[in-house]
């Protein structure tokens, strides 16, 4: 593989990796639930590099891995550009994921957010199909998974809390406009669009 996908591939995941640091309030706690789904951003390199080290034979024949390559490099500068417009979008820090002490004290439904519901999941799950792209094995592939069910459920959640929440009538539209990890292609979607 490309060591350029590599380097793309280290970044992201670094900045993934930088964002509880840099970001988030700092009110949270590093509890055991936050650690189960931060867990796979720290490891999934380091499984790259074993597989890598180890030589261990992709899952796909290598004439393939000419054209997935370059697909997952667009995947990593698609993650790394989707994680900057999130963090430009936010006026302040938000929670940690899986806190106790995140209410809502309002909705982003601009920037980032303005077609889908939570875009910094969607950077990661873009990250880890990236390396499942540059280096498809099974130590690749169970992370890619494994974190799609878990930001599927954080992200049920955290809509379940906000449509709960005050805002919860305003949200509930916001839902009908947006897609949870993609943009919506509804038609209330494409009526919003009409109207702006």
């Amino acid at each position: 593989m490309d060591n350029s996908v590599l380097v793309l591939l280290l970044l992201d995941f670094a900045l993934i990796t930088a964002l509880p640091r840099v970001f988030f309030k700092r009110t949270g706690t590093f509890n055991l639930r936050w650690w189960s789904t931060a867990l796979p951003v720290g490891l999934t390199p380091l499984l790259v590099l074993l597989r890598t080290v180890l030589d261990l034979p992709p899952l796909l024949d290598e004439s393939v891995l000419s054209v997935t390559g370059p697909i997952a490099a667009v995947l990593f500068a698609g993650s790394i550009g989707l994680i900057a417009l999130t963090l430009g979008t936010h006026r302040v820090p938000i929670a940690l994921w899986h806190q106790t002490n995140d209410d809502p004290v309002h909705i982003v439904t601009w920037g980032a957010y303005a077609r889908i519901r939570h875009p910094f999941y969607t950077a990661f799950l873009l990250a880890f199909t990236g390396v499942v792209l540059a280096y498809p094995h099974w130590l690749t592939l169970v992370p890619l998974v494994y974190m799609a069910a878990m930001l599927t459920r954080l992200a049920v959640r955290e809509e379940q809390k906000l449509s709960a929440s005050e805002f919860g009538a305003e949200y509930q539209e916001y839902m009908t406009r947006t897609g949870r990890f993609v943009p919506s292609l509804s038609r209330s979607a494409a009526r919003q669009e009409a109207t702006s």
